[in-house]
């Protein structure tokens, strides 16, 4: 099974407005908009400055994706640390592989685990500073 590595542009409520200015740029389609408001099953109360922030958005252009998010209103937010490599694969096996060995020696953002939109995600730090989010893609058998 082959492994999907697209570019993950985060950012601290402009998001909207960069998907907006970079599907213009290259011409891209927008494969649409999550916002935090819309994550289902929320039983903690969620920050109205929170709701309308993107979760996560993508374009696709030339065979290429580029996906974006807005941080969480009062998580750090660093200029210049903005962009991690987004690694996703249905090889739900090789993708543990990939995230214990990136994780050695680097720092655990999130635990690999099951989310509502992937079988199993995951974020890591790695020892050279690169941030990796690991998505396991679920199988259409």
């Amino acid at each position: 099974m082959s492994l999907k590595i697209a570019p993950y542009i985060n950012l601290d409520g402009e998001c909207a407005e960069a998907v907006a200015f970079y599907e213009k740029v290259l011409g891209a389609k927008n494969l649409g908009i999550q916002r935090f408001g819309d994550m289902p099953g929320n039983d903690h109360p969620m920050p109205e400055e929170a709701k309308n922030r993107v979760l996560h958005a993508a374009l696709e252009f030339d065979g290429q994706r580029l996906m974006f998010s807005d941080t969480f209103p009062g998580n750090p937010f660093q200029l210049g640390d903005q962009l991690s490599i987004a690694i996703s694969t249905k090889d739900l096996e090789r993708l543990k592989s990939i995230y214990h060995a990136l994780a050695e020696g680097g720092q655990v953002k999130m635990e690999l685990q099951e989310t509502f939109w992937s079988p199993l995600y995951g974020m890591v730090r790695d020892r050279f500073g690169i941030t990796w989010q690991l998505s396991g893609e679920a199988s259409q058998e």
